[in-house]
């Protein structure tokens, strides 16, 4: 008996030691719950660690973040905040004996700034502005915290409010967002800009004596590429414009002596756009800014002066994946400092410390924060452990970065993953996935709830993520396949790499699907017109007709390269327009096809998706348009995420599967 007994707990052990390791499979509502860390910020000293974590609140139907802080050993993991609408935007005070912070609370109806010390305890509020405050930066010596504000309504234009006599003139009812200061002991305010112009952004120096900023004409988000560099004191005066070139520059900032300022464009050196993003640099005196990297084969995402200022740190877009960099500013020669099957996000380097600060996404880790030393020989230490419990307790798909042959003979790459019980030599149904963008990349990663690729690999599917040509992360002549004529080799690409599974007895011919968002719904409305291979699709915020989309969309600054330029313009180019619109060839869509879109979408608007559903509709295609209320281009309410990721398996299941799917309920 009782060596039957000691058998008995053998083997539950040995069972439970085998189905830890194997885990379980994801469900989405599990995707949803995989928390998102945010915004981690080094302390003065290099021994803490500030961040962002936000978590599912199915109760108020949203992610809700918190602000955490850490030792840099990874130990002592301390909640600062909990407030019921959450924080954001941590930033340490110069002696990291304070922490300032934003956040809505019930005491105000903008997000103002509050203050709480490092030691935790009860936050006060610092600012009480008449508009929301963002883009908070402290002063070196401490004195002062910058931030952002748009400019109030006039008490003409709020008594008009409440009397409801409040038409409005399209794209003109805007209010200039302008840079301001307070006194952190004083609690008194200070304007730094005033006039007919919106700050889009601005980086403090860091002996905190200059400012530059972006200046644009509005703050809208389609005028943006108007905007331009400025110079100017800490306190707003002698303000000095650098560039005039009409293009968006980003990421600008001064180097540690102020004589020069270092921004990220998407230009060549003649100032042409439409480019993957590099560096430049040019005098805070003004002048003709240099490209510092005219061969520069991959995509730059952020850049910072190092502590001396005698090179330049960066990210970029390398495909499938993103690295940090180091450039000599002497010598022009590049270094690359990490390696691996991950994407680098949220970084930031800290000249104080010579401390780098990076999220690492990777394919069992939705992004740990991790630090690295500046120094030449230094490798990337971990500091968080928020996601260890996704391999612990789920069952993760292996990912592989493929290449094969678009129609033309250029190399393509994207990312395979294949599906939980995958049997060598069986092919399995296909889900491809596209892209938004489309200046972007898929990269290693576990990925998002949009794409809910565990989920996905968990009921037999492979998946593959294909960067077609207009991808960033290849090349300049990769990007810009799309100037002019957007589905020139895109959906091509697409195509050769699902030949590419075929032939590899991966993909089963019988049982594909396709699905994206934004851009990617764009390359799903293509498809549908080009193959009918597909037994199902799902088109999430996409265009279909890009003459009416140039009008509706809030942004035409790649469409007008996109097509040679402007559907209004003398001798338009209306047949170019009209010859990459899905809907030209929609008589050809044979595949079952749902469309998705937010209510309140300005990029691509629920016209496009009206239309295409109108089209599919009257042609006798099996399909429904779903609309959700409140939301804008990328839908954040908890219940319509799953909604979507919900009625997608169904239709997939249905018509590419032929057999019935459970929904998954909120909690």
């Amino acid at each position: 008996m009782k060596r039957s007994v000691w058998i008995l707990l053998l083997v539950f052990m040995i069972l439970s030691v085998s189905l830890a390791q194997d885990g379980r499979p994801m469900t989405l509502v599990d995707m949803l719950e995989v928390p998102r860390l945010s915004e981690p910020q080094l302390s003065p000293d290099g021994e803490q660690l500030l961040y962002t974590l936000a978590r599912a609140d199915w109760k108020a139907n949203k992610r809700i973040s918190h602000i955490w802080r850490i030792n840099i050993d990874g130990k002592e993991s301390v909640r600062m905040t909990n407030g019921s609408d959450g924080e954001k935007s941590p930033r340490w005070s110069p002696d990291g004996k304070r922490i300032a912070f934003l956040a809505e609370r019930e005491d105000s109806e903008e997000t103002q700034i509050y203050l709480i010390s490092n030691e935790a305890g009860e936050a006060r509020q610092l600012t009480k502005h008449e508009t929301s405050v963002s883009s908070i930066t402290w002063s070196p010596d401490g004195e002062f915290i910058y931030f952002l504000a748009k400019d109030p309504k006039t008490k003409e234009e709020k008594e008009k409010d409440e009397a409801k006599d409040d038409v409005y003139a399209f794209d003109e009812d805007y209010k200039h967002r302008h840079l301001w200061r307070i006194c952190v002991g004083e609690e008194s305010e200070e304007r730094i800009t005033e006039g007919d112009y919106s700050i889009l952004s601005y980086r403090l120096s860091r002996d905190g004596e200059k400012i530059v900023c972006q200046r644009g004409p509005t703050p809208l988000y389609g005028d943006n590429y108007k905007g331009e560099l400025w110079v100017m004191d800490a306190n707003g005066q002698n303000a000095v414009r650098l560039t005039f070139n009409s293009n968006s520059e980003k990421g600008a900032e001064l180097s540690p002596d102020n004589s020069k300022v270092l921004f990220i464009s998407w230009c060549n050196e003649k100032s042409e756009p439409y480019y993957n993003d590099n560096l430049f640099v040019l005098s805070a005196n003004g002048g003709k800014s240099k490209l510092l990297l005219p061969r520069m084969p991959y995509d730059v995402q952020r850049a910072r002066w190092s502590a001396n200022g005698k090179a330049i740190y960066f990210t970029a877009n390398m495909g499938v994946r993103v690295e940090l960099f180091a450039l000599d500013v002497a010598t022009g020669k590049v270094r690359q400092l990490t390696d691996g099957r991950h994407t680098l996000s949220s970084w930031s380097f800290e000249p104080g410390v010579n401390g780098h600060i990076f999220s690492m996404d990777e394919p069992d880790n939705a992004g740990d924060v991790w630090m690295l030393d500046a120094g030449a020989d230094a490798k990337p230490r971990r500091i968080t452990h928020v996601f260890d419990y996704l391999a612990d307790e789920f069952q993760l798909p292996r990912q592989e970065a493929m290449r094969w042959k678009g129609a033309d003979g250029v190399t393509v790459e994207g990312l395979l993953y294949y599906p939980l019980a995958y049997e060598q030599g069986k092919a399995y149904p296909l889900v491809v996935q596209t892209h938004g963008g489309p200046r972007s990349s898929d990269k290693y990663g576990l990925g998002r709830w949009r794409s809910y690729i565990p989920v996905l690999t968990a009921k037999g599917y492979a998946v593959l993520l294909p960067n077609y040509r207009g991808s960033t992360g290849y090349g300049d002549d990769f990007v810009r396949d799309m100037v002019p004529g957007y589905f020139n080799q895109s959906h091509l690409d697409v195509m050769a790499g699902v030949d590419y599974l075929i032939k590899r007895g991966i993909a089963d011919v019988e049982r594909m699907v396709k699905m994206g968002w934004s851009a990617g719904g764009h390359m799903t409305n293509k498809i549908i017109t080009y193959t009918d291979r597909f037994k199902a699709a799902s088109s999430g915020a996409g265009a279909v007709n890009w003459i009416s989309m140039y009008g509706q969309s809030d942004t035409r600054t790649y469409r007008t390269p996109w097509f040679g330029g402007t559907p209004w313009e003398k001798d338009a180019p209306i047949d170019m327009y009209w010859e990459h619109s899905p809907l030209k060839d929609i008589w050809k869509v044979k595949t079952p096809t749902i469309i998705l879109v937010g209510e309140k979408d300005r990029r691509v608007p629920p016209p496009q998706s009206v239309e295409l559903y109108r089209a599919l509709k009257s042609n006798g295609v099996p399909t429904h348009l779903y609309i959700a209320p409140r939301e804008s281009h990328g839908w954040d309410e908890l219940r319509h995420q799953l909604f979507k990721m919900n009625i997608e398996l169904d239709w997939f299941e249905k018509y590419a599967m032929g057999r019935e799917y459970t929904w998954e309920q909120a909690p």
